[in-house]
């Protein structure tokens, strides 16, 4: 399983690198520190002087980076969905969660959140990215109906890419299969 991903993983890094076109940057050649000292004799000019720089934070800062304190504060007292082995339907339990979900979107209009569907290591990487899609869907499906606005639900689909646990055996693999909601401020 593990060579098979390696394999897959190396495939698209080289078809993504192979299909980058590498852009020429064009250069300035600076002058030289003797051949800007002449050139201030000769046109009268007053040396360059350093001007002082302040720190700027980056504005291409990844937009998980900045999110609004009561975001994290709303996020950490969400709990993600657990599904049954080979299930996507939500249980009774689940739905409450869900419905806690619906509360805190419903109360904070400028929120969205992203479902993130996950899976155990058991069955084939396409098999699990397809379930957490439709586990993913079942919540986001769940959302709407309780009155949540569908352009304010994401999902993506891990697969069994991003476990929280890594011990083979059924336990780990329970905590594995899950929905795991993630807050954003709206823009």
């Amino acid at each position: 399983m593990n060579r098979l991903l390696t394999a897959v993983l190396l495939a698209v890094i080289l078809a993504i690198v192979g299909g980058c076109s590498q852009k020429k940057v064009a250069t300035i050649d600076q002058p030289s520190a003797d051949a800007r000292q002449s050139a201030d004799k000769t046109t009268g000019a007053e040396p360059l002087k350093k001007v002082p720089t302040e720190s700027v934070t980056s504005l291409d800062k990844d937009e998980k980076d900045i999110v609004p304190a009561y975001v994290k504060e709303l996020q950490s007292k969400l709990q993600d969905i657990h599904f049954a082995y080979d299930k996507y339907n939500l249980s009774d339990e689940a739905k409450t969660i869900a419905k806690n979900l619906a509360d805190v979107l419903a109360k904070n209009s400028k929120i969205k959140v992203t479902i993130e569907g996950h899976c155990d290591e058991r069955g084939t990487n396409e098999y699990n990215l397809a379930l957490g899609d439709r586990r993913a869907k079942a919540e986001k499906e769940y959302l709407v109906a309780l009155g949540i606005s569908s352009n304010r639900v994401e999902i993506i689909s891990y697969g069994e890419e991003k476990p929280v646990c890594s011990e083979s055996s059924e336990p780990c693999w329970a905590k594995n299969r899950r929905d795991h909601p993630v807050l954003a401020a709206a823009k």
